[in-house]
């Protein structure tokens, strides 16, 4: 940093000093200080810390719960050219649609609704109480209204969207500036609103129901548009000229150019066979089939790859991932192989997800199973289960457009699935043990299999074990993507295994002591090795992804095929996380520094969780996880870096074993003594408060009786 900047150093570099706080039951708000939350980073962190703070009643578990709290918090990211990290934004409260309870839980979304609502001069809007009828919450700058949203309940998500847009844009002259109120006067933006809102599903508080932004920027698991729902509230929209400050823009920039140069993908260099997030070329992330010849490439703010697509079809634009592939396989079936109509008909049936408020990730099991139940003559008109919906059917648009109505709308068996979850709903049925066999996939808290199994990709499952929800961190990941397609497709893996592994662990220095902890062979899975290289990326998650908000598609970068020595930028001196963070905040922050804030954040959470009324025995997975070997996945295999019988590494598949219960538990015990937890309860212990620097609850475990026993 400059002299000139020691010299005129303020405080709130990457942060704009304020936190909105919206008090529905009062239709009133209040402005908190940020400078109380930085110590959190943003993100999770701030929201986790904002919620012990603000709810009266952490002991609540369902997120429909009027004195629930929510939080939309942005990070120093928000709003600057980090690469892949400006527009991410993170969502946390008590959720709707998890088991047993409604845990504490978060998602995340992207597009620019973290970057305009900074811009507007606000680093998180908090949500407390619930309004005495349906409003939206309209932030120009410092301005902040609360309105009637009358006319916009019961709208689309698309709708409502474009009603606000106008409505914010209303006093527009022909050349397209807006008179914006500021604390300079008056100042003008050409820019659109970003808008946060709930579509239908969200309105009659279906545990489906996500926070939809723009087209497809969806916070979709744990259930916050149902959250949103029960307070009354139908959106949030930010506009603002403000500008983020940043401590040092030349050592901002220089990373900005170290990350083109050295990691990120060269359009005029294309290299289709990449390795690393990083240097994947930008494309839209879609499961079928291009439909059109006419599209392009969508990103978020301030990202370096985008990942998403624009069409000329008047649908589809930015679904991406899930939204493309869970009504995929019904379509191909009901168009018997016409692949570019069952990719018309799939991105339709995602529009229409989007414009409902639906999550799509539960009818990626969830579909399936009912297609099951009707072909055995369970399910249907007159069946023992009864529906007037036909399910012979699926796959056409048709089916698409009622049943995902009769979700969003509580219609139907649609009533009893959305509300409460597919798992509640299986057991309501009778078919519980649908569930125990895996027949129904939904693996962990009564949230569906990502697709990348426990009992092949261990850190998926452990962390979301010891966490609240599927933890979707796709950071080790890439590497299950990166080595199976290189084997599907007849190719020799462009990094080997023992390569890799060292490329990998050497990040993870010092929480991961040797390469080993990559090393997922059976006789390894329940080392102490592979348990600290989950807890570095549970607490790397945490942190860096849902603190800093760093996009998941592209950090953490741990290996690169375009980096001459095949390093990732993640941790590096170029360009590593803790650079951008130091250039935007003036903070002297370490990589593991990151870790270690990531860490305390974690076991915030876990206090949470403990006064909510977690024990250690609600720490298991799905029954069939445990009693059946993994069969079925995205390919026959599930090749892996392990070791072989003579210590030598190579790619091994790792499917067609199971987990074991008594290893599991004593896994657990492990973790627990570990993070100097209550092993026999796993609430925290005076020793856990005292290591993390998280004192300030323990009054409230122990007035709950929530304080665990010395480790």
């Amino acid at each position: 940093m400059s002299k000139v900047q020691e010299e005129e150093k303020d405080p709130h570099y990457g942060y704009t000093g304020k936190i909105l706080h919206i008090k529905l039951n009062e239709l009133s708000y209040e402005v908190i200080p940020t400078e109380k939350y930085k110590q959190w980073g943003g993100g999770h962190g701030m929201g986790s810390a904002l919620f012990w703070d603000y709810c009266e009643d952490k002991t609540i578990q369902d997120g429909r719960n009027e004195k629930n709290v929510c939080i939309v918090a942005a990070s120093p990211f928000s709003g600057t050219p980090t690469p892949s990290a400006g527009g991410r934004c993170e969502v946390v409260g008590v959720g709707v649609g998890l088991q047993p309870i409604g845990w504490f839980t978060r998602s995340n979304f992207g597009g620019r609704f973290s970057s305009m609502m900074k811009y507007a001069g606000w680093d998180a809007v908090m949500i407390s109480g619930k309004a005495p009828y349906p409003v939206w919450v309209d932030v120009r700058n410092d301005a902040v209204r609360i309105k009637k949203a009358g006319p916009l309940w019961g709208k689309s998500t698309k709708e409502a969207q474009e009603m606000i847009i106008g409505h914010v844009g209303k006093d527009g002259n022909n050349w397209g500036w807006e008179r914006m109120p500021s604390d300079k006067g008056v100042e003008y933006t050409t820019k659109k609103p970003a808008i946060l809102c709930i579509g239908p599903a969200g309105e009659n508080q279906m545990a489906q129901a996500s926070l939809i932004h723009e087209s497809s920027n969806g916070a979709g698991q744990g259930g916050f548009g149902a959250v949103w729902g029960s307070k009354n509230l139908k959106a949030i929209s930010f506009i603002g000229t403000n500008a983020v400050k940043i401590a040092d823009p030349m050592a901002l920039v220089e990373a900005r150019f170290a990350t083109k140069e050295i990691y990120a993908a060269d359009p005029e260099k294309p290299d289709a066979a990449y390795w690393g997030p990083l240097s994947a070329p930008a494309k839209p992330v879609m499961s079928v089939a291009m439909p059109t010849d006419k599209a392009r490439v969508s990103a978020c703010h301030g990202c370096v790859n985008g990942c998403r697509g624009i069409y000329n079809l008047g649908y589809g634009n930015q679904n991406h991932c899930n939204v493309t592939s869970f009504y995929a396989h019904h379509a191909q079936r009901w168009t018997k192989g016409d692949r570019i109509e069952a990719s018309k008909i799939t991105l339709q049936a995602g529009s229409i997800c989007n414009e409902l408020g639906l999550n799509t990730y539960p009818l990626k099991h969830g579909l399936p199973w009912l297609w099951y139940l009707h072909k055995k003559g369970i399910l249907g008109k007159g069946k023992q289960i009864h529906t007037d919906i036909d399910f012979s059917q699926m796959g056409s648009l048709e089916f698409a457009k009622e049943f995902l109505h009769a979700l969003a709308y509580g219609e139907d068996i649609g009533k009893e699935i959305a509300y409460n979850g597919f798992v509640p709903t299986a057991i309501k049925w009778g078919r519980e043990e649908d569930w125990k066999s895996g027949r129904l996939k939904f693996t962990y808290w009564g949230m569906p299999e990502h697709g990348y199994d426990p009992r092949a990709e261990l850190e998926w499952g452990f962390e979301s074990l010891v966490a609240d929800r599927d933890m979707n961190s796709h950071c080790i990941n890439w590497i299950f993507w990166h080595v199976n397609v290189a084997v599907l497709r007849g190719l020799r893996p462009r990094i080997d295994a023992s390569t890799l592994a060292k490329l990998v662990t050497d990040k993870m220095k010092p929480w991961v002591k040797s390469e080993n902890a990559l090393n997922y062979a059976t006789d390894n899975m329940y080392s102490d090795d592979v348990m600290d290289l989950a807890r570095w990326h549970l607490f790397y998650t945490r942190y860096w992804k849902n603190s800093g908000l760093l996009c998941d598609f592209r950090w953490a970068d741990l290996f690169n095929s375009k980096h001459p020595e095949l390093k990732g930028a993640t941790a590096s001196e170029d360009a590593g996380e803790h650079i951008f963070w130091n250039a935007i905040t003036g903070e002297n922050l370490t990589f593991n520094d990151g870790i270690r804030r990531g860490q305390r954040i974690y076991h915030l959470d876990n206090a949470i969780w403990t006064l909510q009324g977690r024990k250690r025995d609600m720490l298991k997975f799905a029954d069939y996880i445990y009693d059946k070997p993994f069969d079925k996945g995205h390919f026959p295999f599930y090749m892996w870096p392990v070791k072989d019988e003579n210590g030598e590494w190579i790619y091994r598949d790792v499917m067609h074993r199971s987990l074991d219960r008594e290893k599991m538990e004593e896994w657990k015990t492990r973790f627990y003594t570990k993070e100097k937890l209550d092993p026999k309860t796993g609430w925290p212990t005076q020793e856990t408060l005292e290591a993390y620097d998280l004192g300030f609850v323990a009054d409230e475990l122990e007035k709950h009786g929530k304080m665990g026993g010395a480790v």
